[in-house]
């Protein structure tokens, strides 16, 4: 039996800045399975409230995280130990070798094999994690059908190698006269995959996305709850501050080392992750020790503002959970809301 559902989306200072209400309706089905998302900024605490809520739940962990999805990247991810494997069965790590490039498109193919399975097995997944573009994909489509010839592909990582970044912009702004929309042009990858696919199709962005709208909205059948985790500026510096000095005091840099000699350079997501980004800069002898902390600290902050930025656009305020000032977050916090 289904029924119509009708809300209302308030956007308070700060967080959504829309200029009108926004009403939206959905169909919702009182025996449709569920999805749950602990989502947040990096450092803030996801890792152990999610194993305190899936193991009290009897669910199962997806991990939602470019970089702890490659092997070998464990210290710098803050990847969950073996003994918070064993404690929960984990997915979505260590799925692909470091020299080679794994992407939202083969994350969206294992992701609905694993919830697949998952519901075969009449088991919860709680899906954890804090790349933007990875978790929604479980809510809109995110991977076209554009076939991407490897002769384009070499032309882009050309432009790349020779003219950098802004090489890459100035081509695609030929292509797209009309502006780029909200691509991130501060993100390479993002920035070449978007000229990869303008040069394949002959398309715009604008037209590209126009296409990709048409497309319907994955896992339609699953109710999804979602919690977004967040800190207070203070006790997320701190947390920044503990987590650096225990990936530098745990074997990051000999990490590093041994993943470089596995093929890193050849990977630019990984090669490029905060963490793993400064400390090559350091092998390089472009940062000097006594600094490579406080560089790693700025980066990681510099990631959470740009989570915020994006969480702030997709997910509802009614969602936000922030702990009080100095305080952890107990499992009784954990409010699950609907209609992301």
């Amino acid at each position: 039996m289904k029924k119509l559902e009708r809300g209302r989306k308030v956007c308070p200072p700060g967080f959504h800045q829309c200029k009108i209400p926004l009403i939206h309706f959905r169909l919702v089905n009182k025996t449709s399975p569920t999805l749950y998302f602990l989502a947040g900024v990096t450092s803030c605490g996801k890792t152990q409230l999610a194993l305190e809520w899936a193991e009290e739940n009897g669910a199962e962990i997806l991990s939602c995280d470019s970089i702890a999805l490659y092997q070998g990247m464990d210290i710098g991810s803050a990847k969950p130990t073996e003994a918070d494997q064993k404690r929960v069965k984990h997915y979505g790590l260590d799925l692909s070798k470091v020299n080679q490039r794994f992407d939202v498109s083969k994350y969206v193919i294992y992701a609905k094999k694993i919830i697949k399975d998952a519901c075969k097995r009449n088991s919860k997944i709680l899906v954890v994690g804090g790349s933007g573009f990875y978790l929604r994909s479980f809510f809109s489509a995110v991977v076209d059908e554009v076939t991407v010839s490897d002769e384009i592909k070499k032309y882009v990582d050309c432009l790349y190698r020779e003219d950098g970044l802004n090489g890459l912009l100035e081509k695609l702004k030929q292509l797209n006269p009309n502006g780029l929309g909200e691509l991130d042009q501060s993100n390479p990858v993002r920035v070449i995959k978007s000229l990869e696919r303008c040069l394949a199709t002959g398309l715009t962005l604008k037209e590209l996305q126009k296409e990709f709208e048409k497309k319907p909205i994955p896992y339609s059948e699953f109710e999804k709850k979602t919690v977004l985790l967040d800190r207070e500026d203070k006790d997320l510096i701190g947390l920044i501050k503990r987590r650096t000095e225990w990936m530098l005091a745990n074997g990051l840099i000999e990490e590093v080392e041994g993943l470089i000699e596995l093929g890193l350079m050849q990977n630019y997501p990984a090669s490029s992750a905060v963490g793993y980004r400064e400390t090559l800069a350091y092998l390089r002898g472009e940062i000097k020790r006594e600094n490579l902390a406080e560089a790693i600290q700025v980066s990681t902050r510099q990631l959470a503002a740009k989570q915020r930025k994006w969480f702030r656009k997709y997910y509802h305020h009614d969602q936000l959970l922030i702990p009080v000032h100095g305080k952890g977050v107990s499992l009784s916090e954990l409010v699950w809301r609907s209609d992301t």
